[in-house]
């Protein structure tokens, strides 16, 4: 493939890849400044709001080892277009959703598109580039480009909410799809396909996928069903059954979607379980934390937008180089274990934040260290999970990784709106103020989920030293299978 584009064609190419994850990118954060608005207008309840954030990454989660499958079969850019026309029209139908089923429904299909388009741009680059150093330059564009979306995406949910309506924030994914596919066309080569006799482990996709979707509606509902309901119950079972099944699937398949033998490797191992107790407090804080600043503190999206900037500005600074310095210097344990042990420390803060906080002194410092914290931690994780994994199957290890952090966050976001919404319903009912009863909320659900990233820290401790391993640690994200 390299031998049809040379020079500056190569890295036309890169930015338009870039340019495609940063719209999967975007679309995970502009939404949490919209939620409020989104609830107002189609009337969710605050449990149910969620399913606006984990029907798309259920799909994501679930469908990005499949994904990388697919392109390895059947070409890495075909699969990338693909992948842009079902995101981009998924945010059509989201952009004129006049309905909770709609837009939920909608969410689910833009995250399967996010999942193909995610898991293979990175493939795309690591055949495009393949001398050494230029694809460690390649891979620290990329990484910046994604950290960065977070900031972009804030913001950009913000303006558009403020000076538009919450619409937008899907609509604004037209244009910029038709923009990517059609450059892709243009300036990506296509490439070939793998061995296409390889048969696709669909049974453990759907497998896997049901009994998450069955386990997070469960969790959602547990308020208003009952937690010993038999609808609880009985969808817990469910999908303990199919996740058993999952596993039975992954042992006798020839090409399993997650090879099981691989989570006999430790650093492998404390990698995931780490990203499932991060994830889960890093998308409750983002999800909670936009709702405490509207409906707690009175501020606009716009100003939820800004608020949320500090934080990923510093998470883009260290993924583009500061954290692969501190991995070059002290390891992988260290540096994950402090900025684990640091995004803790800012989730502690916001679970202390009251009704009448101010930005300085209640929001800005918890933003700071969760900010310091994931930035320090971005890319620890991804080495730590390859450490013990042959250079043939790091972006697999990889894309488990990304996996189980996309599941941990689905699963703890419910558990955890769960959680702050049956603690407003209780003080609620003992006659307290509606605000006051939010927050209060919100707060156990900081608390918890500062627990988790403190938890997620001391497993940390557990990895065996390993070399640092300069080319590798400038790798900024989690790959995705390829």
């Amino acid at each position: 493939m390299t031998a049809h584009i040379q020079g500056k064609s190569r890295w036309l190419a890169l930015i338009i890849l870039c340019l495609g994850d940063l719209m999967i990118v975007l679309d995970s954060t502009v939404v949490n400044v919209a939620l409020p608005s989104i609830r107002t207008d189609l009337g969710f309840l605050e449990t149910t709001l969620v399913w606006v954030v984990n029907a798309y990454l259920l799909t994501y989660g679930g469908f990005l080892l499949l994904g990388g499958r697919l392109g390895d079969l059947y070409g890495h850019r075909k699969l990338f277009l693909i992948g842009i026309v079902f995101f981009t029209l998924a945010s059509l139908a989201c952009g004129l959703a006049n309905s909770q089923g709609l837009l939920i429904a909608a969410r689910a299909i833009q995250g399967l598109g996010g999942a193909i388009v995610s898991a293979v741009a990175l493939s795309l680059i690591m055949i495009i580039f393949t001398e050494a150093e230029e694809r460690a330059k390649a891979m620290g564009v990329f990484g910046f480009v994604i950290a960065g979306g977070g900031s972009v995406g804030v913001l950009l949910g913000g303006l558009l909410t403020d000076l538009l309506n919450w619409h937008w924030v899907f609509l604004v994914n037209i244009p910029l799809g038709a923009i990517v596919y059609a450059l892709t066309l243009a300036l990506v080569p296509d490439d070939h396909a793998g061995e296409k006799n390889e048969r696709l482990d669909f049974g453990g996709a759907i497998t896997v996928t049901l009994s998450l979707l069955l386990a997070v509606y469960a969790i959602v509902d547990g308020n208003e069903a009952g937690w010993g309901s038999l609808q609880t119950i009985g969808l817990l079972a469910l999908a303990a059954i199919l996740m058993a099944a999952f596993l039975v699937i992954e042992l006798k398949v020839s090409a399993p979607l997650m090879p099981l033998g691989l989570f006999r490797l430790r650093n492998l191992s404390v990698a995931n379980v780490a990203s499932v107790l991060w994830a889960a407090a890093m998308f409750a804080w983002f999800f909670l934390s936009a709702l405490y600043m509207q409906i707690v503190l009175g501020y606009s999206p716009m100003e939820v937008g800004l608020a949320f900037l500090p934080g990923n500005l510093i998470m883009g600074a260290f993924s583009l180089g500061l954290s692969a310095k501190l991995v070059n210097r002290f390891g992988i344990r260290a540096p994950l274990a402090v900025g684990l042990l640091l995004a803790a420390a800012g989730l502690a803060l916001f679970a202390r934040a009251p009704v009448d906080g101010t930005f300085w002194i209640d929001v800005m410092p918890g933003m700071t260290l969760l900010g310091l914290g994931a930035g320090i931690a971005f890319n620890p994780i991804l080495l730590a999970a390859m450490n013990d994994v042959g250079p043939h199957e790091s972006g697999l290890a990889s894309g488990i990784v990304n996996t189980s952090f996309m599941m941990g966050g689905a699963l703890g976001l419910a558990i955890l709106a769960s959680l702050a919404a049956a603690r407003t319903a209780n003080l609620t009912a003992l006659g307290a103020s509606m605000p006051v009863a939010l927050n209060a909320g919100y707060q156990i659900a900081f608390l918890v989920g500062a627990v988790c990233a403190a938890i997620a820290g001391a497993l940390a401790l557990l990895l065996r030293p390993a070399r640092p391993q300069p080319e590798a640690a400038g790798a900024p994200a989690p790959a995705e299978a390829e």
